[in-house]
């Protein structure tokens, strides 16, 4: 009778063990310097859940960081739909929708207001998104919070805070929230009114070939190339993304009004 107590204690171990382990690298998944790779649009609601797309902005492999810089430099200067962003319609506002506007807009403001020393940032787990690349403004990126973005909204912990460079280091302007690349409208909509905020999504990235990066035409290939369609990046031999990062929404909770507040830049 001891031995099958035995028996049985020990297989409860293994057990806790077993599903300890499968937490663990769920979770690793989502932290700094795991690499999550670019799904399509159409993978499955499973699949968007196990991480939010943006929090997918980690490190990109080594072919593919020419045209990430593109997409950087493409973020500071879109406005409005076109054939590399699609953004959300504008809805009807409501009291009900100010009211929520401007409780997202304290909670952020204390959320993150420690962080308006870049450093206590870094030492809390937001990394910087490709340092060594000019922009307009730096995205500092938590993934941990990017992973629990996809399935929860906190006002208070957005997935990247928004810093412009300075001489002295980097002010902070603003936050980043997302969502999966598969949220509908009216999920955007129960995060962020859209009566308030445009909700955007980067899309039909035709990636050159990896033996062709050095010699790459850039006026063909990226956000900012002419190539827009799966059948044309096929032809020019390169790697169609139908879309990249996820749906983000910016928010510049310091500015005086709300059309400032969520607009897609800030304003200097």
């Amino acid at each position: 009778m001891s031995a099958s107590r035995e028996v049985r204690r020990i297989a409860a171990r293994t057990g806790v063990l077993i599903c300890g382990v499968f937490v663990l690298t769920v979770f690793l998944s989502a932290m700094p310097g795991h690499r999550v790779p670019i799904v399509d649009a159409q993978s499955s609601q499973q699949d968007s859940m196990q991480g939010i797309d943006h929090s997918k902005m980690q490190m990109p492999d080594a072919d593919e960081q020419a045209s990430e810089k593109d997409a950087m430099s493409d973020m500071a200067h879109m406005h409005g739909s076109n054939s590399h962003m699609t953004m959300t319609s504008m809805r009807p506002q409501t009291p009900a929708d100010l009211e929520k506007a401007n409780e997202i807009v304290a909670e952020l403001k204390s959320g993150i207001e420690k962080y308006r020393d870049y450093r206590v940032a870094l030492n809390d787990g937001f990394k910087i998104f490709m340092p060594k690349i000019p922009q307009p403004e730096y995205h500092f990126t938590n993934y941990a919070n990017g992973f629990l973005a996809a399935m929860q909204f906190d006002p208070s912990r957005p997935t990247s805070l928004l810093y412009k460079k300075t001489s002295a280091g980097y002010e902070l302007v603003g936050a980043m929230y997302t969502m999966p690349k598969r949220a509908t409208p009216d999920q955007l909509d129960q995060r962020v009114p859209l009566s308030i905020a445009m909700w955007h999504l980067h899309t039909n990235l035709c990636l050159p070939p990896q033996s062709g990066l050095k010699t790459a035409d850039w006026t063909k290939f990226g956000l900012k190339g002419s190539i827009a369609t799966q059948d044309a990046c096929d032809a020019a031999g390169g790697r169609f993304r139908p879309s990249v990062f996820g749906w983000m929404v910016h928010v510049y909770p310091y500015e005086t009004s709300l059309d400032k507040v969520f607009a897609m830049h800030h304003h200097d």
